[in-house]
């Protein structure tokens, strides 16, 4: 019989705790507490209904539930990430939990357990807006083993802190992982170095690859792509042929791609060594690394700019041969060459090509040096015309240049009235007059022998503070800050 009464007790139990209004077992015990949470947990596990939630609210004190008994709820459901993540959200939506450090670490350690990447940032970037994200991680490390979570949680934060700007803290916390024996992903430590670069250069890049890239981690074809491109662009070149004989001594895990080649390439090419980049082209081509467009396109520039244009057009053949299809900067390089060589008719003749096979718009400077070239052949009519064939048919905003190079070429010609039309143009298009084109109409009009209008324009151009042609010492000054327009007279 007392068997049964305790059955039936325990029975009774039970449903008490089901039925009651809870509150009341919130101010009491632990254990009380913990039957709350097995409560709350065994809810969602197991109802699928929209008033499973509304049913949790009847069990919350008029306080809500604290941050820990918000970590030990999800940690019940962490099998079930998305539906964890939910709970977190709805808690803070209904104003039930004040989340802190503790609640937030847990989801997170939740989601980057179950690899669900984009939430675990979105929570990161919410909780190192209000927290110190090296507080932030000693909260991850020290919930780590209870949350049984993964080393992924460390790389995001890594990954986020990069995103937000933060990399003193990012580096900090790699060190700190490196002190407890804990690698970071590749991947990441490859975001480290090309956020480093970008924000403090490459001298900080390459001591951040030093610190990192040692022990247990070794670099591999990007974490080294990253160095190379990262010095070329500084103009480092020296150090870009440093980086690639330490790429090739670590062939094992970072054997050079073509992206690599390409860099190499490029640097070469800047250069002028020609003869090095031919050289490198062929180690390409023997040891299997297929050239794609981007290999082609740096060697054509680095020959167009060099005026080996022969060369030039076998390398773009033989690109055709390689069934790789040339881009719109292929042509810019090869009309840019031909106009550097003064083969303008070359360049005209691959333009007009262009125009009717494919859907070539050229680059501002690209028709800025067409025009250059014409001029420089006097074929300013034929300039006029291709200039205005450009901004009808591609819809381009002439540059400045383009209309300094051809209010020179119709000055030079006696052309007043179709350079003063141009003019008007050009100051309709928001260019203000310059030195080089008062200077231009000054020897246009002093040719003709018109000397009150030469005298009018040099006294607008004192008027306008305007430096004077012949005055050495302004003209000294004006080629120190303004090396474009210095040339363009000299042209």
């Amino acid at each position: 019989m007392a068997v049964v009464v305790i059955s039936r007790a325990s029975h009774l139990l039970t449903l008490i705790t089901k039925q009651i209004s809870l509150p009341l077992l919130f101010s009491t015990s632990s254990s009380d507490l913990s039957l709350i949470i097995s409560e709350v947990v065994s809810i969602l596990k197991e109802q699928r209904s929209k008033s499973r939630w509304n049913y949790i609210k009847t069990l919350v004190n008029p306080n809500g539930f604290t941050s820990k008994q918000v970590s030990e709820i999800t940690l019940g459901i962490k099998n079930n990430p998305r539906l964890a993540l939910r709970f977190f959200h709805w808690s803070q939506k209904n104003s039930l939990c004040k989340h802190d450090l503790v609640s937030y670490s847990t989801i997170i350690h939740i989601l980057a357990r179950a690899r669900l990447k984009t939430s675990s940032q979105t929570l990161m970037r919410t909780v190192i807006r209000v927290y110190d994200p090296l507080e932030v991680f000693e909260t991850l490390v020290k919930s780590y083993r209870y949350c049984d979570s993964a080393p992924f949680v460390f790389d995001l934060l890594v990954k986020v802190c990069l995103l937000g700007n933060k990399i003193d803290c990012a580096i900090e916390i790699v060190r700190m992982l490196r002190s407890r024996g804990i690698s970071m992903n590749i991947t990441t430590c490859n975001m480290l170095i090309r956020c480093v670069f970008k924000l403090r250069g490459c001298d900080a890049c390459l001591v951040v690859y030093r610190q990192v890239f040692r022990d247990r981690i070794m670099p591999n074809v990007q974490t080294m792509n990253t160095l190379l491109l990262c010095f070329y662009q500084d103009g480092i070149m020296e150090r870009v042929e440093e980086i690639w004989d330490e790429m090739c001594k670590h062939s094992m895990c970072c054997r050079p791609n073509v992206y690599s080649y390409s860099v190499l390439l490029a640097a070469f090419c800047d250069q002028g060594k020609m003869g090095e980049a031919m050289r490198l082209w062929d180690e390409m081509r023997v040891k299997e690394v297929k050239p794609d467009v981007m290999a082609y396109n740096t060697l054509i520039k680095g020959l167009c700019e060099n005026r080996e244009m022969e060369r030039a057009e076998d390398f773009f053949r033989q690109m055709e041969m390689d069934r790789i299809e040339a881009t719109c900067l292929t042509f810019e390089h090869l009309i840019r060459g031909y106009c550097e060589a003064g083969d303008v008719e070359s360049a005209m003749l691959l333009y007009r090509n262009m125009c009717r096979t494919k859907e070539f718009r050229p680059e501002v400077f690209t028709v800025e040096e067409v025009i250059r070239a014409m001029c420089g052949k006097n074929k300013i009519f034929d300039a006029l015309k291709f200039f205005r064939d450009t901004v009808k048919r591609h819809g381009l905003c002439p540059s400045g240049r383009s209309y300094e190079f051809l209010i020179r070429g119709l000055c030079e010609e006696g052309k007043m009235e179709d350079a003063l039309k141009l003019q008007t143009e050009m100051v309709g298009k928001g260019f203000e007059p310059s030195v080089e084109i008062y200077n231009c109409f000054i020897s246009g009009y002093s040719r003709q022998g018109n000397e009150e209008l030469s005298r009018n324009l040099r006294k607008e151009m004192v008027d306008f503070g305007l430096k004077q042609e012949g005055d050495e010492q302004d003209e000294l000054t004006n080629q120190a800050t303004h090396p474009c327009q210095s040339e363009s007279l000299s042209q």
